[in-house]
This record gives structure tokens, C-alpha cells and sequence, in this order.
């Protein structure tokens, strides 16, 4: 017999005694209904495991188990009677199989099987995205319907209504996305961070993922948790990682919790609605009044979004464990935290280095939606959030240079506005522990689309591509911006997240195909293409250093660097043709300097002038 059937035997017969157990025992009433999480591994880092129990009025039963390397060590009970929490400690010897978990109350006996898998080999070691990744952000719901049989799910409100734009579910799902990952890497794209995929069992305004109801499956509209999986299995067969978006902050009203709270405690503002008014800067602000700061971390989004108490500590620990299951279920190159300041700063101390002691090598980003870079730094790694308590957090997304760049391009070229402004805003790098680490993006599903933005001008589009896919850090793009999709100016979630176009039978428009793109799109979406390919394999762009030059006269020149690699990267926003003397760049460019520009492969003597196009943007390799 292989070790492999031997396990499995072995297995088989716990669960017939489990059972057998269970059908001895003088009546106890319903089973237990959920432990969470729902399985987990042996060879953490960690060997604390903390189980949350649900069955009615299970706090009245004492567990115990017998399994090689795993000890109970504490049973902690909360002021609803239908909870128990079990502290479990896993020593390096704990090997993989099957614990029996009893849980007494006299002589009633409930019997339980709780699996410990094995790692996946190297998982620990796995790497996350980094400065040689692009990102795509993209909504699954408005994305691609791959499985029309999931749009309606029996038991789950908020039907399929394709014709509600503003809110209602569009039937996109993992199928969709597991079509599309052909043309997703073809463009260029190396990680893919869809918005949150768990269960969102509310009664409307489902389809954007951020009211959880259940963080531990992945809503069915989407498809099942195995799902999950073969997606990401398929996606890095394709060279594309994984990065989940996850929510701390707060649950959807419909979450199971809100019909059973464990403890009053669970949620802020003693569980009613206290509208939070978003005044990030208080935290850290020495001035701020102490009710600003608390109404910012303990206030509600909305009535549907109960904030959740990370001072909790049962909670706190629920909610770390969560997302290291994610990341070891579903094989993760990290995630994305929504709303990160939002937050109790002690709770995101504790959760960024937890998560980075199991994964040394990952990379968290987190949301800190704030134009103000000294708001943006506050949580980067190694800045003290509390006392003794210092944050893990590699990467945050890079909001203030995003506004920046999108302003800079707008605006007319002045000593304080234009290229200038882009130029002086690096300054703040200053502030950052990581700069390299920051996500810049060009949009994402909260913000007006980038071609609408840019006034449609195709030129501004181009340039703004090609900064945020050269400048230094980890650039982000947004589903269809390759495309030119548009949206209002002002912010209009349901316009800014519409349908790709493709990816829904009948569609006239197929990004895919090519069938419908206009001129323009077609354009668009070579620029993109051809641009992400070359990047791909350019160390210089990944790692380089930055060198940059003041604007001058409507443009803006910089040059990545790493030894005898370099590319320069030249913007014009006048409307017509201007003549650069090189000279200036003699600390970058030998006097012989010659180069290849990327986009089109034209070979430019660099020794005296370079010519830049109007409204162009030149991508140059240098040799």
C-alpha cells in the first residue's frame, strides 16, 4: 500500500469512528454547522491556530483532541451562546491527517473531523509582485460571462439586470476571466487582481464584491472556491499571478454574523451606524481632535456596511487567518487591502507581520486613498504605527502621483503646473521607506476613466501610459483602458465599470477579435501591447534608478539606469515638434550616444539633438 492510500485509509476509518461516535452519544441536538477556518496546514510558521465554532448553544461543550503535535491550549466563549473558540498549538512534529475533535457536554458527545493538510513545497518561499510585474485591476462582474448557468443562484437576491448599469449584477464571473487569460498575458500583463471574489449575499449592489457575507467561499455567481484555484492554476501556466483584494474594514449587512453577533464588541459604534467622515489625515494629524480619529476608524460606510472592531482580539485573529488561508489555499502573489487606514493602526501592525512571517518574499499593497503623500507614507514598512508596533506593509497604491500625473497632463506648462508639477512631485519619494514599492496606476474601478479624464486626446493617453509604465514602482492598469474605454469626468462607479467589450455573447465590440475596435482602439491597444512586451523583459525599467530633468519648454525627460543598461524616456506636450540639445544630458548620454526608440524601431543618433514629434512620447533604449 502507497503512503498516499495509506492516508487515506487511515483517513476513511477516523471518519467512521467520528460517526459512529456521533451516533452512540445521547441526542445533542443540531451539529455543529461551521468551524472556520476550514481546514488548515501543517508547517506554518506560526503554530498557533485559533478555530471558530458555530452549532447551537455549542459553548456549553467542552472539546478536546488527540493528535500527534497538536494541543489544545485554551478555550475562549463569547456572550452569544452559539460560539466557541478553540486555541490550538501545532509544534514542528504536527504532521498532516485528520484531527478528531470531540466536544462534550455530560454525556452528550458532538464528534468532528478537521483536516491538516500539507504545504504546497516552496510555498512560504513563494514570491510576490514586484517592480517587474504589470497589474491588471479589473471588475469580474463586468468583465466577461463565461457561465451563463451561474448568473441566477437560487437563495441569492440581486438578480442578473444587465440593463442597470449603475448597480445591478452583469453576470460576469472566474469562466470569463479563465477565457481571457490568453489575451490578458498577450498584452503584457503579469498579475491580475480582480475586485473581491468572496460571497456577497446582499440584497442589491452585489456585483462589486466589498460587503462580504461569507469570507471563507467565493460567491457562487462567480463560481465555486475549486474554481478559484484552476484559475489561478491556469493563469500562471500563462505567466500570471494572483493578487486578491480583501477587506478589512468592514462585512455586508447580510454577512452570517449580523443574524448571531459572538459579542457586542464585534462591530464599532456599538453596532449601529455612525457615519464615518473620511477625515484620513487624523490619525496622524497632532492637532486632530481624538473624536476625528475615532470617528475614521470606527465609523460606518454605509448602513449596509457594518464596520468591523479590530481591537476585538477573537476578530483580529479571525481576520488574519483568513487572509494567510487565502494565500496558502489559493496560491497567491498577494493581496490588495481595501481600505487600509480605515483600520484600527495597531490591528494592521500585528496582521502585516503575521502575514509576512509566514511569506517573507510577498507583497501586500494597501489602499490609502489620500493625494497627500505624508498620509500615503504613514504606513509603509518600518513606520511605528503604535507603540513597540511597527507596520510590515511593503506597498501601498500610489494615489498622489496618480493625481499628479493626470493633472500634469492637463494643465497648461507654468514654473508651478505642468511637467513641473510631475517633476517636483517625486520629491516626496523622500517620504516612502520603499518608493520602488508604491503601485502607480493610471485608473482603477473608483476613479473616472483615464482616456475621458484626458479629454479623449489620444496623445495624452499615450503619454500617460508610458510614464506609468516606466517611471520607477509597479505600475497598475484598468481593464479596457487599452481600449480607450470611457466614463464621466466626475465619479460614476456603474459607467466606470462597464461591460469589456467581447465578453458577453452578441457583443458588437470584441477586444479579442478585433471585431468593432475603432481606429483609434486599434491604436490604443498596440501602443499598449508593444509597450508591456518590451517592459517585460527589461531589468532596467524593473530595478533601474531614476535620473530626471527639469521640464523645459513642454517637455519632460528622465532616464532609468542600471550599470551599463539605461533608457531615456522623452515627453513633448506642445503641438508642435521641438529640438532637445542632448548636451544638457551629459551626466546619462555619452557624447557618441545612440539609441533605439521602442514603439517604433527607429535608430536615433542622440550625440547633439534629439527631435521629439508633437504631443509625442519617445521610449529610447540606449547603447
Amino acid at each position: 500500500m502507497t503512503p498516499r492510500a495509506a492516508r487515506a485509509w487511515a483517513g476513511m476509518l477516523l471518519w467512521l469512528a467520528l460517526l459512529l461516535a456521533s451516533a452512540g452519544a445521547r441526542a445533542a441536538g443540531p451539529a455543529i454547522d461551521r468551524i472556520e477556518p476550514p481546514f488548515w496546514w501543517a508547517g506554518m510558521a506560526s503554530p498557533r491556530l485559533q478555530l471558530l465554532v458555530h452549532g447551537p448553544r455549542i459553548a456549553e461543550f467542552t472539546p478536546s483532541l488527540q493528535h500527534p503535535g497538536v494541543q489544545v491550549t485554551g478555550v475562549q466563549r463569547v456572550a452569544s451562546p452559539n460560539y466557541l473558540f478553540i486555541d490550538l498549538a501545532l509544534a514542528p512534529e504536527a504532521r498532516p491527517g485528520t484531527l478528531a475533535l470531540r466536544f462534550t457536554r455530560g454525556a452528550d458527545v458532538l464528534a468532528q473531523a478537521y483536516e491538516l493538510r500539507a504545504r504546497r513545497a516552496g510555498s512560504a518561499q513563494r514570491r510576490g509582485f514586484s517592480s517587474a510585474d504589470v497589474i491588471l485591476n479589473l471588475v469580474p462582474d463586468r468583465f466577461a460571462n463565461g457561465d451563463p448557468g451561474n448568473d441566477t443562484i437560487a437563495g441569492y437576491p440581486d438578480p442578473v439586470n444587465r440593463a442597470d448599469i449603475g448597480a445591478g449584477r452583469h453576470g460576469g464571473d472566474l469562466q470569463g476571466i479563465a477565457q481571457h487569460l490568453d489575451y490578458i498575458a498577450g498584452l503584457g500583463f503579469t498579475m491580475l487582481w480582480p475586485t473581491p471574489l468572496v460571497e456577497n449575499k446582499q440584497a442589491r449592489y452585489s456585483y462589486h464584491g466589498y460587503a462580504a457575507t461569507d469570507l471563507y467561499r467565493i460567491d457562487p455567481r462567480f463560481g465555486s472556491n475549486e474554481d478559484y484555484r484552476r484559475l489561478v492554476t491556469q493563469g500562471r501556466a500563462r505567466g500570471l499571478g494572483m493578487i486578491q483584494d480583501v477587506v478589512l474594514n468592514h462585512i455586508g449587512s447580510g454577512h452570517w454574523w449580523m443574524a448571531d453577533l459572538p459579542s457586542a464588541d464585534w462591530l464599532t459604534m456599538g453596532g449601529r451606524f455612525v457615519a464615518t467622515r473620511h477625515a484620513r489625515t487624523a490619525v496622524s494629524d497632532p492637532y486632530a481632535a481624538q473624536d476625528d480619529r475615532d470617528n475614521f476608524t470606527q465609523g460606518w460606510f454605509e448602513p449596509e456596511m457594518p464596520d468591523l472592531n479590530q481591537r476585538q482580539p477573537l476578530l483580529a485573529t479571525y481576520l488574519t487567518q483568513n487572509a494567510i488561508w487565502w494565500i496558502e489555499y489559493a496560491d497567491l502573489a498577494g493581496l490588495r487591502v481595501d481600505t487600509f487606514g480605515y483600520s484600527d493602526a495597531a490591528f494592521l501592525a500585528r496582521f502585516t507581520q503575521a502575514v509576512m512571517a509566514e511569506y517573507p518574499q510577498l507583497n501586500l499593497v494597501g489602499e490609502e486613498w489620500s493625494g497627500n503623500p505624508a498620509v500615503v507614507a504613514r504606513w509603509q514598512r518600518g513606520r511605528t504605527l503604535a507603540p513597540g508596533l511597527v507596520s510590515q506593509l511593503p506597498s501601498l497604491m500610489d494615489f498622489p502621483l496618480h493625481y499628479v500625473l493626470r493633472r500634469a497632463l492637463l494643465s497648461e506648462e507654468a514654473w508651478n503646473g505642468g511637467f513641473t508639477e510631475l517633476y517636483e512631485a517625486l520629491v516626496n519619494d523622500t517620504l516612502y521607506t520603499e518608493p520602488m514599492n508604491m503601485v502607480l496606476f493610471e485608473g482603477n474601478h473608483d476613479v473616472p476613466r483615464l482616456h475621458s479624464a484626458l479629454g479623449g486626446d489620444l496623445a495624452l493617453t499615450k503619454m500617460a501610459l508610458a510614464y506609468v509604465l516606466t517611471m520607477r514602482g509597479i505600475p497598475q492598469l484598468y481593464y479596457g483602458t487599452e481600449l480607450l474605454m470611457t466614463s464621466p469626468t466626475q465619479r460614476d462607479d456603474g459607467a466606470t465599470r462597464q461591460d469589456f467589450p467581447g465578453g458577453w455573447p452578441g457583443d458588437a465590440v470584441n477586444a479579442v477579435t478585433g471585431a468593432g475596435l475603432t481606429p483609434e482602439q486599434r491604436e490604443a491597444q498596440d501602443f499598449v501591447r508593444r509597450l508591456m512586451n518590451w517592459r517585460k523583459h527589461q531589468r532596467v525599467i524593473h530595478h533601474g534608478r531614476l535620473t530626471h530633468y527639469a521640464p523645459e519648454n513642454g517637455t519632460y525627460v528622465y532616464f532609468r539606469h542600471d550599470g551599463p543598461q539605461q533608457v531615456m524616456v522623452a515627453f513633448n506636450k506642445r503641438r508642435e515638434a521641438v529640438t532637445l540639445d542632448t548636451r544638457r544630458f551629459h551626466e546619462r548620454l555619452a557624447p557618441d550616444a545612440q539609441g533605439t526608440e521602442v514603439l517604433s524601431g527607429r535608430r536615433l543618433d542622440l550625440s547633439r539633438t534629439l527631435e521629439l514629434p508633437p504631443r509625442s512620447v519617445l521610449v529610447i533604449e540606449l547603447r
